[in-house]
């Protein structure tokens, strides 16, 4: 067995050499731009590949636990909006508490696996080759500098690629974070001036 190990370790090692090759010889061309636009670049080819993988990546599992899960909780709040507030209390006291709480420690846990995977994995794995490709030594050979971003004059700061990287996808998910709140915005906003006026056309009212 432990061949057999050895054997697929040495193809996988191989496999990932192989990757950072063709990604190495990919950015050859655009490091005209700097290092800091390629570095934003493959942030954003990160969130894009986990913002795919968790959309389409679902395990029977999950979907199986998270139904299990909602059907508890759904009981139970079913319970508690008993008209008589103590006898909900009791009534969902009653309410398997051990099978709920189980039904949300699984549905957590494998969530948390999946998220791990979609998620931190191609993250991590994108900073392991960040922190490899762009390390001080080779900035210095590609762009003249060993740093990327540079604030000060007299005692600067320096800034080296994978602290860039990490800043960079922060700033993604931020930035995908206010769009997603605007355009909610937007649309609420328009959804409530077509309702007003299509109220107002109902009950013969004109606006001029």
């Amino acid at each position: 067995m432990e061949k057999y190990f050895d054997i697929a370790w040495e193809y996988i090692y191989a496999l990932i050499h192989k990757g950072m090759a063709v990604l190495d010889y990919l950015l050859s061309y655009l490091h005209f731009l700097g290092p800091l636009p390629v570095i934003f670049l493959l942030a954003c080819i990160t969130v894009a590949v986990t913002t795919v993988l968790k959309k389409y990546i679902k395990t029977k599992r999950v979907t199986a636990l998270e139904k299990d899960f909602q059907y508890w909780l759904g009981i139970r709040e079913e319970a508690m909006q008993c008209d008589d507030r103590e006898k909900g209390k009791t009534l969902a006291k009653n309410i398997d508490q051990a099978k709920l709480n189980k039904a949300y420690y699984d549905y957590f846990l494998e969530g948390l696996l999946l998220g791990f995977i979609t998620f931190y994995l191609p993250v991590i794995s994108m900073a392991a080759y960040i922190n490899e490709a762009y390390r001080s030594e080779r900035l210095f050979d590609l762009f003249g500098r060993d740093y990327v971003l540079k604030f000060g004059s007299s005692e600067p700061l320096l800034f080296g690629a994978l602290f860039c990287y990490i800043l960079s996808i922060l700033s993604i998910i931020i930035g995908r974070f206010i769009i997603k709140m605007f355009l909610k915005k937007h649309r609420n906003r328009q959804y409530a001036i077509n309702t007003l006026s299509t109220g107002e056309k109902g009950l013969g009212i004109s606006s001029y």
